[in-house]
């Protein structure tokens, strides 16, 4: 296979090293998007410099990792040529392109994925899974947390240069940290309103919002609530489901899943506390695209659910803009 890499920050870079353990025999391209500077790569990866050269190529599947304001732009180009493509999360920071997308891939047949990898953490996954097989009964509420210092993201990156502290690239943390969105969204059920407070509250050198509280309705009735910050020193991640029957708990930060039931009226430990491979959620996300691809399925997570959580984060900033609730 022929793949093509846009953009070599931290998460194009693991692509390029997860590609190499998918397949080793894979041909790769990366192709820098702003400037020729070098990349410094090894193993006859080769580099180019222009769209053009890219397409000389030849790619069979196109891995976009560039900022958002460029996703759908490039997306159209690479459906356009017949290539399957993996965007990066968000899938846009607009809507503007999308339906066109759309009509781009429906027209050549492509397949397009979008990666919010934490569908493919085990830990979340088994937390569907009680869900699913009825532990905790029918959903009432769902609240999701996600926290940390953005200097503390990338060390050795200053922070005030990554597109996650400019809004006209796709960052501030609605869109930075979108996968508590996509992920609420793949437990509960579709989302009909929302209503939110979202500013910059601290003293980081960003121009966008660096804290945001969200309440949600579902279609299912249930209620929920999101918060998503980058100014938490100390991180954090958690996943709290209150049902009919019980109560899931997922500590994002030790992994482990507790479930309490009106059965066995305790705590049960569903998934022990552990160090988790982070790197094998992407691992998996990857390897479930390439195979897709091969066997011409549709991914797990299409470019509408990825146009969905977009729509359900624009809906936030407005609701924070506006001072009022908006449905979807």
């Amino acid at each position: 296979m022929k793949y093509l890499i846009a953009g070599l920050g931290s998460i194009g870079r693991r692509h390029l090293e997860n590609l190499r353990i998918l397949d080793p025999e894979g041909e790769i391209t990366i192709w820098h998007t702003h400037s020729p500077k070098r990349a410094g790569l090894a193993g006859g990866v080769r580099e180019v410099f222009s769209f053009e050269d890219a397409i000389r190529q030849k790619p069979d599947i196109a891995i976009l990792a560039t900022p958002a304001s460029t996703h759908i732009p490039l997306a159209q180009k690479l459906a356009g040529a017949g290539i399957d493509i993996f965007i990066e999360k968000p899938v846009s920071s607009t809507h503007e392109g999308l339906a066109e997308l759309r009509q781009i891939q429906d027209a050549n047949g492509i397949l397009i994925m979008v990666g919010y990898n934490l569908r493919f953490h085990p830990p979340l996954g088994v937390l569907k899974q009680c869900l699913n097989e009825g532990k905790i009964g029918r959903l009432l509420s769902i609240r999701v947390e996600v926290g940390q210092y953005l200097p503390e993201w990338r060390p050795g990156t200053d922070y005030r240069t990554s597109v996650s502290a400019k809004t006209e690239l796709g960052g501030g943390a609605i869109l930075e940290l979108s996968h508590e969105i996509d992920y609420a969204r793949w437990l509960a059920g579709d989302v009909t309103t929302v209503m939110s407070m979202a500013e910059r509250v601290s003293d980081l050198e960003i121009d966008g919002e660096d804290l945001a509280e969200i309440i949600l309705r579902f279609s299912s009735g249930a209620l929920g609530s999101i918060h998503l910050d980058m100014v938490q020193r100390s991180p954090s991640r958690s996943c709290k489901m209150v049902g009919t029957l019980g109560t899931a708990i997922w500590d994002g930060m030790s992994d482990s899943v507790q479930v309490f039931t009106t059965e066995t009226r305790q705590w049960t430990e569903v998934n022990p506390a552990g160090k988790q491979d982070r790197n094998q959620m992407y691992l998996d996300e990857l390897d479930h695209f390439l195979t897709c691809c091969r066997t011409r399925k549709d991914p797990t997570i299409s470019l509408t659910d990825g146009a969905r959580a977009l729509e359900i984060a624009l809906a936030v900033l407005e609701s924070s803009r506006t001072k009022r609730s908006v449905s979807l």
